[in-house]
Order: structure tokens, then C-alpha cells, then sequence
């Protein structure tokens, strides 16, 4: 289960003296209703100012959180079958990426995705989420075989950022994820990708140059984490708060910046408080999107995609 973070203390107090009083009323066999139902609506008014008045850094928290859905729940949730299909056919299976073949409302789809684990083994066992090169190349065989066979590509990403470790670089780290970029931006198919939870630099980017990009409501996306953006600008990792504000990293920063489409509502306090709701949603969106997106000719597609990246980065001399 997810850990309570500070800024939710005061709802998890509130609760707990919600239950405790419900716990009361049924042992003693007294009727407390009208003080339980003022703590209840007092529990909804707390609930909406702490959620409605998050800062940045909060919602990173949030987007870091354990128990929210991974790939494999959204791929359990969102298709009727799915096969995984594993190794980049060069070196071997990175298990932080996971992708395969799936059906979603009848429909063929190829499902790529950021894994995470849920507790510290599988986290090893996943490299918490972060791929090597060999994750981007398994990635980019599937795309291929999208391709071939006219399927879409729908893409999940929840990534710190790539693996930095020394034997990435040996492997290729940086040729991997720029394939993944140069292909991805000429993959003839139609392509969606989902920011669900962490967003970071090139690990995240090496799966989201698509026809559409959907954020979630507490999820962030950048060229670097808080943290390590504050390491280099004051060289003081602790300022992470502070980058993660001026960074404009959140849900509604990047629609702000057009650098997503669209934002997927979670509940409030994250997708771990209602991971079938979210998983739902998303589903919904993955049809809609695709319908939307099979109507148009590859030519369009690619046109399209095409001036939406370029018009990414605009600026203005003052």
C-alpha cells in the first residue's frame, strides 16, 4: 500500500477519527449520525482544499508514489488478450520495458510501456522502471512489427529517467534512445502515448514522440527530475521544491506549454486511491483516440506529427 505523504496527514487524521467514531456508535449501540455526518463533510471540504492547492512538488510526490497502476495493470485493464513478447533480439530482455501484442475492443494493438515493481525485490528485478538500451531496441522491434502489420502503437511511460549506470553507456544508452526518436518520428502508424506517473528526460522521451500525448492529472514530465535540476543550478539536491516550481513539469503546466494534449482526471490524491477508475478512463481514451486517429491516411498522420513537434519550443525576443 501506499505511504501517506505530509501534506495528508490531516486527512488521514480526519479518517481515522471518522472510523473511530462509526466504531463507537456500532459497539455502544448509540446513534451519532449528526456528528458523523459534520466530520464527514468536513472531511470532503479538507480533502478538496489539500488537493486543489497542491504545489509542484507535491505532485511529483504524488507521481512517485507506490500503488499506482504500472503498465501491466493499464494492459490487464485496457485489453481483452495480450500476449508479451520479450528480448531486443541483439543483447537480451530488459525487464523495465514491457510490450507485446493485444486486442482492445477487437482491435489489434501493439502495447509498449515503463515498468515498475510494486515492492523493493520486483523494483530490482525491474530497475525501478529504468530502462537499459536493450529496452529502447526491444521497444523499437515492436514498433517495426506495428508497423508491418498496420497496427497502432499505444505507449505507457512512468520512468525516472533511462538507467546511468556505466554498462548503459557501454551498451549504447545514448544511440538507443536517439533511434527510438528519429524512428518514432516516421513510424508509419498511428501512435498514442500516456504519461502516468514520472515523465523524466530521455527515458521517458524514447517512448513519447507520438500522434497524441496524454498526461495524467498528477503527473509530471521533463528533461530532468527536480532533484537533479536543482544539483546543477544551486548544486544543492534539497532545492528539488524549488526546480520542481520553476520548472513547469506538471499535468497542467504542459498542456499549458502544448507539450501534451490532453489531461486524464484522476481522483483526488492520485490514481493509487481508485486504480480501477483510472484504469478505465484511460481505457475509454485509448479508444476514442484510436478511432479518431485510424480515420486519417499515414500521409496525414505523419504531417501532422510532424508540425506538432516543430511547433514545440517556440519562443519570443523580449
Amino acid at each position: 500500500m501506499p505511504s501517506d505523504l505530509d501534506f495528508e496527514k490531516p486527512i488521514i487524521e480526519l479518517k481515522n477519527k471518522i472510523q473511530e467514531l462509526r466504531t463507537f456508535m456500532d459497539k455502544n449501540g448509540l446513534d451519532l449520525t449528526g456528528e458523523l455526518s459534520k466530520l464527514e463533510d468536513r472531511l470532503q471540504v479538507l480533502t478538496e482544499e489539500v488537493y486543489s492547492n497542491l504545489t509542484p512538488w507535491q505532485r511529483v510526490q504524488i507521481a512517485r508514489q507506490q500503488g499506482r497502476p504500472t503498465t501491466l495493470d493499464y494492459i490487464k485493464g485496457v485489453c481483452n488478450e495480450f500476449i508479451e513478447l520479450h528480448g531486443d533480439r541483439n543483447f537480451r530482455d530488459d525487464p523495465s520495458i514491457v510490450g507485446g501484442v493485444g486486442l482492445i475492443d477487437g482491435r489489434p494493438v501493439t502495447i509498449i510501456g515503463h515498468q515498475k515493481g510494486r515492492d523493493t525485490k520486483e523494483n530490482i528485478q525491474r530497475n525501478f522502471g529504468m530502462a537499459h538500451p536493450e529496452g529502447y531496441r526491444k521497444a523499437l522491434r515492436l514498433m517495426r512489427q506495428a508497423e508491418k502489420f498496420g497496427r497502432p502503437v499505444v505507449f505507457f511511460i512512468d520512468t525516472a529517467g533511462a538507467y546511468p549506470g556505466m554498462s548503459a553507456e557501454e551498451h549504447g544508452q545514448s544511440e538507443a534512445i536517439a533511434r527510438n526518436l528519429i524512428e518514432m518520428a516516421g513510424l508509419r502508424t498511428p501512435t498514442i502515448s500516456f504519461i502516468t506517473g514520472e515523465g523524466g528526460s530521455g527515458g521517458a522521451l524514447g517512448l513519447a514522440i507520438t500522434d497524441k500525448v496524454y498526461v495524467l492529472e498528477y503527473a509530471w514530465y521533463s528533461v530532468i527530475a527536480p532533484e537533479s535540476a536543482a544539483a546543477i543550478l544551486w548544486k544543492d539536491s534539497t532545492q528539488g521544491p524549488r526546480a520542481a516550481e520553476v520548472m513547469r513539469i506538471t499535468a497542467p503546466d504542459l498542456i499549458d506549454l502544448g507539450m501534451a494534449d490532453e489531461l486524464i482526471p484522476e481522483p483526488k490524491g492520485g490514481a493509487q486511491k481508485d486504480p480501477s477508475t483510472v484504469i478505465a478512463t484511460v481505457r475509454a481514451k485509448v479508444i476514442e483516440s484510436l478511432s479518431e486517429l485510424m480515420k486519417k491516411s499515414i500521409d496525414e498522420l505523419l504531417a501532422a506529427r510532424y508540425d506538432k513537434y516543430r511547433d514545440m519550443g517556440e519562443y519570443v525576443e523580449r
